[in-house]
């Protein structure tokens, strides 16, 4: 099995207020089953500010380090590219997890809020995916390559998504990983299945009084899990008080006992 812990829409500030929210997310995620990866699917920051990609790197880094796993970073429409390149490197990468191959792409416009991949880099993409990874291979980018029924979100979603469905269609993608929305969804694209992480700083209320636009308070990561063929993503909400908390090995041998058979 593999696990990537996804945590997206940090929208950080130089204030180092602004990295609580990231610091809760990692403790929780260091406080539980270690993942094989960390994906960050864009808006890192809220306004591109290079004391904001240091106030990043300051949090995340010894968590990484503790952990030992690779850490993926994708451009979101409020990063700026200069600060985010010379604090995380290239906003484009390839990184193997094992024999999962995790592919970044950058989808944003310089100046617009949508996406668009564009035909250079989806010829980049379809040369890469053909030759297939041992164990498939994870896509990240920012802007949700699906439409949305929040107007405000399908207004500023990947443009090109169509171009992207005849790039992946038939190819190893196991599952197509986004941000941007504020919101947890889900859906397909040629066939692949697409997450949508639920972000870090407030979430969009897809069920909104008539003719209202939205956002609420919380904070959310996601879990996704690559077992057995299957690819399950989860939502992780990091509010609440727990309803219960028991013994993991103490419960799963009572349950076995009473499954027939």
């Amino acid at each position: 099995m593999t696990t990537l812990a996804v945590v997206s829409d940090t929208h950080l500030s130089a204030d180092p207020v602004s990295a609580s929210a990231l610091r809760h997310a990692l403790a929780r995620i260091e406080a539980g089953t270690r993942p094989d990866a960390l994906l960050l699917p864009g808006d890192l920051t809220a306004d591109g500010d290079p004391a904001a990609y240091r106030l990043l790197r300051e949090t995340l880094d010894p968590v990484a380090a503790r952990l030992g796993v690779p850490v993926v970073t994708v451009m979101g429409n409020h990063d700026e590219g200069g600060a985010f390149r010379a604090a995380l490197g290239a906003p484009e990468s390839t990184t193997r997890v094992g024999g999962l191959r995790v592919i970044a792409l950058d989808s944003t416009v310089p100046g617009h809020h949508h996406g668009l991949l564009g035909p250079a880099r989806l010829a980049a993409l379809a040369a890469e995916l053909d030759t297939p990874a041992p164990a498939g291979t994870v896509l990240v980018l920012h802007h949700p390559p699906l439409p949305s029924a929040v107007p405000s979100v399908d207004l500023l979603r990947l443009r090109d998504a169509d171009r992207l469905a005849e790039v992946v269609a038939g190819s190893d993608v196991r599952m197509i990983v986004s941000g941007h929305a504020h919101h947890a969804g889900a859906g397909a694209l040629a066939g692949i299945p697409v997450w949508i992480a639920p972000a870090l700083v407030y979430q969009v209320d897809v069920f909104p009084p008539a003719g209202r636009l939205r956002g609420v308070a919380g904070a959310g990561i996601s879990r996704i899990d690559l077992i057995d063929g299957a690819t399950v993503a989860s939502a992780v909400p990091l509010d609440g008080d727990p309803v219960y908390d028991v013994d993991a090995a103490e419960r799963i041998a009572w349950m076995r006992a009473r499954i027939p058979g």
